[in-house]
């Protein structure tokens, strides 16, 4: 197992200790280090004694006292130690499966595990995991665990997924719930497939494990023009968006009378599709979904509202905002929310047709350079550029197609600003540039 370490966390338990970037870290408490899971659940204690391979092979085994759940503060060469399991399934509507060739590697890699689902967030079908597999998570309280579902519906979901081993999925969640897992749900939704009435079985099938499954997140199904040799599937537009949202609203009204909570949220998409009004604030919980896409739009909202009067109004700058064709009317009335604020600062917002993967696909992490270099001119863009941290891959500032910032600051002869785009951090991004 790659257990070498990558970075040592300034001022922390590893870097008194001496352990250093190139060592690997063998056991913890007489027991061999697996993956990350093993590395987390065993340092979970107030003694333990960690066994260190130094760069020169030295063996050195080390006493720490430390609090309960208090990290060493060593990060690893490959983030989960043992490498990332594949997805077992051939499923209809899967993005990878649409993407043209030719781009990084990395991209067309489809994970399915659990122990990223535990650190990252990433969803995951369940089907791939053993007996065993389930037993450790339940062993090891990894908790929560999110997964994509799509359908209770047994023959449903083999269908869907191109699994006969994929039907089991009720029980599966059934036996986390009675563990005490903490679960998030997925639904991709399909028009004639997993929708309308199906959607409907499948939410009351998970609402009886509610609350140990806390929410299920509903994202509509995306189509590039890449999709070819691959089954038909019908996009939403207006009036099956608004037929969807109409659909669980009697559900919801249910679960919020009982617990609280809608239990099941649509993305953001549906409603701009319908045009139906984006809820109120409460209707989100926590947005702990806005990572599915679910209240990103109410979210940005209220931040704009609320950090509006952080903005300075001395300051004068130019601005060009970027963005796909989703948010592009959000993103215009910030613009013009931050203008009325500071008459001096001025803002154009580009929206960006996505050429690359087919103008089906509208949200802004999916845009590509060549589009905003084809579709942008550079005589038109003002004194910085600010373009959304979703649009770049998470740790390096490069796009989709290898397209990277510096790229677009030769061709535009403008400083790219990145943010989050969350409203609070597009206002503080303004404020530092003007």
């Amino acid at each position: 197992m790659n257990t070498k370490i990558s970075k040592i966390i300034k001022c922390s338990i590893a870097e008194e200790l001496e352990i250093e970037v190139g060592d690997s870290l063998l056991s913890i408490n007489g027991t061999e280090i697996k993956d990350i899971i093993d590395y987390k659940f065993l340092l979970a204690d107030e003694y333990i004694e960690a066994e260190i391979e130094k760069k020169n092979g030295e063996i050195w085994t080390l006493e720490v006292e430390k609090e309960y759940q208090e990290d060493l503060g060593i990060e690893f060469e490959n983030g989960i130690i043992d490498e990332a399991r594949s997805c077992h399934n051939n499923c209809l509507f899967c993005f990878i499966d649409q993407l043209p060739p030719g781009m990084r590697k990395t991209l067309y890699f489809k994970d399915d595990d659990s122990r990223l689902s535990f650190l990252q967030g990433n969803f995951v079908t369940l089907t791939n995991m053993t007996n065993d597999d389930f037993e450790r998570i339940i062993r090891y309280r990894i908790s929560p665990i999110n997964v994509s579902v799509h359908t209770t519906n047994a023959e449903l979901r083999k269908r869907m997924l191109n699994n006969r081993f994929a039907g089991n999925i009720y029980e599966r969640l059934e036996e986390l719930a009675v563990a005490g897992i903490s679960m998030n749900c997925q639904i991709v939704l399909c028009p004639g497939y997993n929708n309308g009435k199906e959607l409907i079985k499948t939410v009351n099938d998970l609402y009886k494990l509610y609350p140990s499954i806390e929410n299920v997140a509903a994202v509509p199904v995306g189509v590039t023009k890449f999709r070819k040799n691959l089954k038909d599937i019908t996009l939403y537009d207006a009036q099956s968006a608004k037929a969807e949202l109409d659909n669980v609203s009697k559900f919801q009204q249910k679960a919020l009378k009982e617990n609280g909570t809608p239990f099941i949220r649509l993305a953001d998409e549906f409603y701009m599709l319908s045009g139906n009004e984006i809820p109120d604030t409460e209707f989100y919980g926590d947005f702990e979904q806005i990572e599915d896409g679910i209240g990103m739009i109410r979210f940005f909202r209220d931040s704009i509202t609320k950090n509006i009067k952080k903005l300075t109004i001395k300051g004068q700058g130019s601005f060009s905002l970027i963005t796909g064709v989703s948010a592009y009317n959000e993103i215009l009335w910030a613009a013009k929310a931050i203008e009325k604020r500071n008459n001096r600062i001025k803002i154009n917002v580009h929206k960006v047709i996505n050429d690359f993967f087919g103008p089906t696909i509208t949200v802004a992490g999916l845009l590509t350079g060549q589009d905003i270099m084809k579709q942008i001119h550079p005589d038109s863009v003002f004194d910085y550029i600010i373009m959304p941290k979703n649009m770049f891959k998470s740790d390096e500032n490069i796009m989709l197609d290898d397209v990277a910032a510096v790229d677009l600051e030769t061709y535009f002869h403008k400083k790219i600003l990145i943010c989050d785009f969350t409203g609070e951090d597009l206002i503080q991004v303004i404020t530092e540039h003007i």
